[in-house]
């Protein structure tokens, strides 16, 4: 992937929480899990990688990755054209990071950053709240060559 796009706070406004979500019961991947649904049935092959490092993802940064989440793997299932998706859910220093790539069809970062149409609204929102919560988030895309989110959140 040629192109890396880091989206700042400037761009949008805030990513709104799904009370619907039973973190207590599924976790944070059984959640996430869950909406891989609609790309399993379009076919793709969906990979996980979660490393159990033991920790405790408190409620506000456990829906704020499931959100992300749900932009992400929705723009995957409407625009990617993937054949093959790996969501990962890991522990890193003071922090947790969610990272989702896929190998579809990608985008030019630049020409949707600069573009005036309606997309790419869901991750400037995202980009938005990942960044009032202190976290990092970089969208990392070339045409033919897939997407890659990656989102960073403190712990402490």
């Amino acid at each position: 992937m040629s192109h890396t796009t880091v989206l700042d706070q400037r761009t949008a406004g805030a990513v709104t929480h799904d009370l619907a979500v039973d973190f207590h019961t599924l976790g944070l991947a059984g959640c996430i899990d869950k909406l891989t649904a609609p790309l399993r049935q379009q076919g793709v092959a969906v990979h996980w990688e979660t490393p159990h490092h033991g920790i405790e993802i408190p409620a506000a940064c456990a829906a704020l990755l499931y959100q992300a989440a749900q932009e992400t793997l929705t723009n995957a299932s409407k625009y990617s054209r993937a054949t093959a998706l790996t969501v990962r859910l890991a522990a890193v220093f003071h922090g947790v990071r969610l990272t989702i790539t896929d190998d579809g069809v990608g985008f030019s970062a630049d020409s949707n950053a600069n573009s005036r149409s309606n997309h790419g609204y869901g991750l400037r929102l995202m980009a938005m709240a990942v960044h009032e919560a202190a976290g990092t988030i970089t969208v990392e895309s070339a045409r033919g060559e897939g997407t890659r989110v990656c989102i960073t959140l403190p712990l402490d």
